[in-house]
């Protein structure tokens, strides 16, 4: 602090109410001192009271024993300055523990200094052989962050403070974010305020805080305005006597509760009463101001021209003023309540945000820029006067506030190069769009020997690797169009066949087509040309489109060629890319190992590069491929890793695919309500068609095995709003058709099931699709089953079994999970034909096929049809189904499968199996009679299920037509289904009027 400048003590010495919210923080504290540690996010309007909330408790933790930490975002434009408040902290911390910190940093200073300097050199930290760079570095950064925050805190409590979240970075918000998930055992608390009035609909912290109110260790605290009563205890304390009711009154009327404008109103004498006064903030805020000495005012509005905090050297190279003169001033400035000396710098900040804003408001054009010019010539002249983190931020601000593009586009690029180093992608983006606007206003030399369309590229980069694709495909757009303007020489069109590249890579992202007519734009234009990385690159695009739309050997051949050619021309992150759709093709026909490997090298190698776009597609490619493999688990194991990477990245486009990816692995291993969870993740993670249906299309699913078909038929209608759209792939239509083919046969509707299986077997199965085509075939197959003792599904039934048997004899087998699939669909087939000898077998082997899986619903379901097959194969053998049954039940109880549950309680019940072990085993009632329906009404359901309409039943059954429709409406009821046909098929899915068991 510096000598002779004191900070002022508070307007209001009394601190009123609160009392809820400070019990609220002293009880996480209390938490994290035992070990768990806990966060508190202290939302309020500006002015309502969370930093003095937060000094309070402060003070109260300190007596306590903790320590205290504290860092502030700081506003300094749009892209912010990355990991300011956590440096800050973090600063603070070694000044508090000294040694105990470097200590608990030991052998890590290097890589930590990304985030503390003061550890080691950044700059060799980069350049050692073995470092990480890009996305690897970043998620190391984060960790070790974690792991040195668990170490501090390991024996004593800690608080750390981030000051004005609304103001953070994008890579403050992911690091604090990754804090809350992946801290251990530690006593920490932390502690973050922020605006709720600087939250409009498209604050990136709002999605912020969403996601983190969702884990169980973070709780909000929102502070409202005052009350009548505590504005009365406020004011009484500023002016050290209890206010008259005409002051209480125009002071609350004014203020609204306000803390910040309750001081500033009781200090304002005539204001308070209601005199003159602007209506608007700025003037409200200013008229303390304008009471300061006029050289005082002239060094507070220069202050407020430097940002959040302004160093005091910095301040006085701007003012120019004397030692002396300068800090009479900021003393006075510091009396009167408007500056404040930061904690842990030589520098000053405003009592209050709102404050300076109001005063750089309130500066005129010309004196703004001129502010912000010296700010600028003062960092070029001394660069030591402000950090070295912060330096190329700030100084690319006042450049740019100073209105000298010349000078604002050379300080951007360095500021964007500085931001991408310090993995910080999202400010690097804002960087580069500011770069972008000042291109043009900019001389030729500003622009560091660049190209334009240089920029424009890596721009195009940043926005999708930061999942914003919206933009990426303006800046392609508005590329293509300049590059029209161009003598097309071989230079245009190589660049204009990368952003064509780039252009279909957004428009299949984001669904508004399949990509391929500018795919063929940018083959075209490089055909002819010599090999280029831009060949390479559209090459391995093209291959990427066919092993997604039409796979086969010609994507084969083609993702082959693209590797070829990335190797002759030296372009290893294409041919990274590129070998992943060529590693799952591989294990797609037949050689499984060879393709995993291939992925699995793909994704070591891309992390040792340190190259973003790869790294994400290979973690999520991979776990992808294992499911589709039957490999669940370790799918699994490859899907979490993939979520806490692209979380630790700040990738929320992947991170989303990560969790759908992980939602289809959770399904297949029976823990459903985890891939609920998962699923519903996507939705609040991404606004990406393809991501929100993928996600719709597994609720469904699961709600299909709950039984609930409401529920799926909704989450159907939204995958397919979703994914129906302008580029269909067969693995997004095929397992649609699959949840509609089970819903209908559910529902009795054989004839929609063959419509169903008739359009999907006509588009055809292609390479790789069949983890999506085997399940289809085998629902089709169990219709067909099902309904086997239905009228109206004897005519056509041939044919759909045909239609099954031809399909399956297309698909390969070679992967186990395929195998036991083909035995199912076969044994269902052979049910449908009335081979029921024939289907035990069929089923028996296909039990032992799913055994060594880890598909619990499928071993079940096999094991109730294979106990069903036995009945009716040997009505008189009891022991071996009884067990199969049983052995089915327990699992399709404890999954939660409700329908299938169902089914194999009124097997029980008509073959008098017991469901459960022991003597006194309770053996279950005839199903219709555990359904409440009457003698009369069992009449009339097996009526209904022969197709006979209401005036046919009243003439068999000897009753009026008008109480057929009253039998009829009460079956409905009872079976839980809505129309006739349900009722027939839930009939005949219960075998309710079968004789014997056949």
């Amino acid at each position: 602090m510096l000598d002779g400048v004191t900070s002022a003590p508070h307007i209001s010495p009394v601190f009123v109410g609160r009392a809820v919210e400070l019990d609220a923080l002293a009880a996480a504290l209390g938490r994290a001192a035992g070990g768990v540690p806990q966060a508190m996010l202290v939302g309020g309007e500006a002015g309502v009271g969370k930093s003095r909330l937060v000094e309070e408790f402060l003070h109260a933790a300190e007596a306590e024993g903790a320590v205290v930490a504290v860092g502030g975002c700081v506003e300094a434009g749009a892209e912010g300055l990355p990991f300011a408040p956590l440096t800050t902290a973090l600063r603070s911390l070694r000044r508090t523990l000294g040694s105990a910190m470097d200590e608990a940093a030991a052998g890590r200073e290097g890589e930590l200094a990304g985030l503390l300097p003061e550890l080691g050199d950044l700059g060799e930290r980069i350049g050692e052989a073995g470092a990480r760079p890009e996305a690897a570095a970043r998620g190391r950064l984060f960790d070790l962050t974690a792991r040195l925050l668990e170490r501090l805190a390991a024996d004593r409590p800690l608080v750390l403070v981030v000051e004005d979240l609304h103001w953070a970075d994008r890579s403050t918000r992911e690091l604090l974010a990754y804090l809350l998930r992946s801290l251990g055992a530690a006593r920490l608390l932390i502690l973050a305020t922020y605006r709720t009035d600087d939250l409009d609909r498209r604050h990136p912290l709002r999605p912020a805080l969403a996601e983190l109110d969702r884990l169980r260790s973070v709780q909000r605290v929102e502070l409202p305005r005052l009350t009548r009563a505590e504005v009365a205890g406020q004011i009484a304390g500023i002016r050290g006597a209890e206010p008259d009711a005409a002051l209480l009154d125009a002071v609350f009327s004014r203020a609204d509760g306000n803390a910040f404008f309750v001081e500033e109103l009781a200090l304002s004498g005539g204001a308070a009463h209601g005199g003159p006064l602007s209506d608007s903030l700025r003037d409200l805020l200013l008229v303390r101001i304008e009471a300061l000495p006029e050289e005082v005012q002239r060094v507070v509005r220069i202050a407020a021209g430097g940002g959040s905090t302004v160093e005091y050297e910095l301040l006085a190279a701007v003012t120019g003023l004397p030692e002396d003169e300068l800090i009479a001033a900021l003393r006075a400035a510091v009396d009167a309540g408007v500056l404040q000396p930061a904690a842990d710098s030589e520098a000053f900040r405003f009592r209050h945000a709102l404050l300076r804003e109001a005063v750089a408001d309130d500066l005129l054009p010309g004196e703004r820029h001129q502010v912000a010019r010296r700010y600028a010539e003062a960092l070029v002249a001394a660069p030591g006067l402000v950090r070295p983190e912060e330096r190329a931020a700030r100084l690319a601000s006042f450049w740019h506030q100073a209105r000298d593009p010349a000078r604002a586009l050379p300080a951007t690029l360095q500021a964007a190069a500085d931001a991408r180093r310090r993995h910080a992608y999202a400010e690097q983006l804002q960087l580069l769009d500011r770069a972008v606007e000042l291109w043009d206003e900019a001389p030729e030399e500003a622009h560091g020997g660049q190209d334009l369309m240089d920029l424009l590229a890596d721009v195009v980069v940043a926005a999708r690797l930061t999942s914003e694709l919206e933009r990426a495909l303006s800046l392609a757009k508005q590329a293509l169009r300049l590059l029209d303007r161009r003598p097309q020489d071989a230079d245009t069109s190589l660049r204009a066949a990368w952003f064509w590249t780039e252009r279909s890579i957004g428009v299949q992202l984001t669904a508004r087509g399949d990509g391929w007519e500018e795919l063929a734009k940018a083959e075209a234009l490089v055909r002819g040309l010599p090999p280029s990385p831009v060949h390479a690159y559209v090459l391995s695009e093209v291959a990427t489109w066919q092993a997604l739309h039409t796979p086969g050997r010609e994507a084969m051949e083609t993702a082959q060629r693209a590797v070829d050619l990335a190797r002759l021309v030296g372009d290893e992150q294409t041919e990274l890319h590129v070998r992943i759709p060529l590693g799952w093709m591989t294990a797609d026909t037949g050689d499984v190992e060879g393709g995993l490997a291939e992925m699995y090298e793909v994704r070591r190698r891309a992390v040792a590069l340190g190259t973003p776009l790869v790294i994400q597609r290979a973690y999520i490619n991979l776990p992808d491929c294992l499911e589709g493999l039957g490999r669940s688990a370790e799918a699994l194991e490859r899907g979490e890793e993939a979520v806490e990477l692209m979380g630790r990245y700040g990738l929320t486009e992947p991170m989303a695919m990560a969790l759908s990816n992980q939602a289809n692995s959770l399904i297949s291993l029976g823990r459903w309500a985890a891939a609920d969870a998962a699923a519903t993740e996507v939705g609040r993670a991404v606004n990406s068609p393809k991501r929100l249906g993928s996600a719709a299309r597994a609720r469904a699913d699961l709600a299909i095995l709950r039984g609930d078909r409401e529920a799926a038929a909704a989450q159907l209608a939204e995958a397919r709003k979703h994914l129906d759209t302008h580029d269909v792939h067969p693995q997004y239509s095929l397992p649609i058709i699959r949840a509609d083919v089970t819903i209908a046969a559910a529902g009795g509707h054989i004839l929609e099931v063959r419509a169903l299986l008739a359009r999907a077997a006509a588009e055809g199965f292609p390479l790789g699709m069949q983890r999506y085509a085997w399940p289809l075939l085998y629902e089709a197959a169990a219709a067909e089953a099902d309904a086997r003792v239905l009228p109206a599904a004897q005519a056509g039934r041939g044919a759909a079994v045909t239609r099954i048997r031809e399909a399956m004899r297309g698909l390969p087998q070679f992967v186990p999970v395929w195998a036991a699939q083909a035995l199912d669909t076969e044994a269902e087939l052979l049910t449908a034909d009335g081979s029921d000898a024939a289907a035990a077998e069929r089923w028996a082997e296909a039990v032992a096929a799913w055994e060594p899986l880890d598909w619990p619903y499928h071993l079940a379901r096999a094991r109730f049809r294979y106990g069903q097959a036995l009945l009716a194969a040997r009505p008189g053998e009891r022991p071996a189904p009884a067990a199969l049954l049983r052995q089915a039940h327990e699992t399709a109880a404890e999954l939660g499968a409700a329908p299938l549950a169902a089914e194999i309680a009124a097997l029980a019940a008509r073959a008098r199996v017991a469901l459960t072990d022991g003597d006194h085993a309770a053996v279950p009632q005839d199903p219709a009679q555990e359904l409440g329906l009457t003698s009369r009404e069992r009449d009339v359901l097996r009526l209904v299920a022969t197709g006979r309409s209401n005036r046919q039943i009243a003439d068999e059954l000897f009753i009026s037509p008008k109480t057929a429709s009253v039998h009829v409406s009460n079956i409905l009821a009872k079976l839980g289904v809505s129309s006739r046909g349900e009722a027939a098929a839930a009939a005949h899915r219960l075998r309710l009027f079968e004789d014997g068991l056949s």
